[in-house]
């Protein structure tokens, strides 16, 4: 099956994988970065803090993933998705007072190189990280942003938050 590509979409080599990629949705971005999004500033918790912690301060402010960092360095260590960390609850797997420990995803720091996110990043290239494209063909469901160094985790964009940025805008 052919794929027509308009004149106005993002088409390039990926500098993540080498293969082209093509952004659905570039006539709307405009030049536009993931500062453009309004991502909320990050909630940082501790691997030691209680589950039932996580879940009442994303509930507070409508999160579904929290970054975990750890507390004395404020180092990335992992996230929590909300909905997943729900659906462990339900089946028993953790306990609210379990600490985050036991119930978030844990980057790999070893052998893999991740895709920096800035308030920066074109939303091109977001939508490419939410494609797969720094993954090797691995959706991703949100991405968190940070400075260019790395230090500071600014905020989370999240694949609904480019989705609703794009129904703002016209085409």
């Amino acid at each position: 099956m052919a794929q027509t590509i308009k004149a106005s979409a993002h088409v390039g080599p990926s500098p993540l994988s080498g293969k082209p990629f093509v952004s659905k949705w570039s006539s709307r971005y405009r030049g536009a970065t993931v500062q453009d999004l309004e991502p909320p500033a990050a909630l940082s918790l501790n691997p030691t803090d209680p589950i039932s912690l996580a879940l009442i301060s994303a509930f507070e402010r409508d999160y579904t993933h929290l970054t975990i960092v750890d507390s004395e360095t404020r180092a990335l260590l992992g996230y929590i998705s909300i909905p997943l960390l729900q659906a462990q609850l339900d089946t028993g797997k953790v306990k609210p007072e379990d600490p985050l420990s036991k119930a978030m995803a844990r980057f790999e720091r070893k052998g893999k190189k991740y895709k920096v996110i800035t308030m920066a990043t074109p939303l091109e290239e977001l939508e490419e990280f939410f494609e797969g494209g720094a993954s090797g063909g691995q959706k991703q469901e949100f991405a968190v942003v940070t400075d260019e160094d790395r230090r500071f985790v600014l905020g989370v964009a999240t694949r609904s938050d480019l989705e609703e940025f794009v129904k703002r805008r016209p085409a």
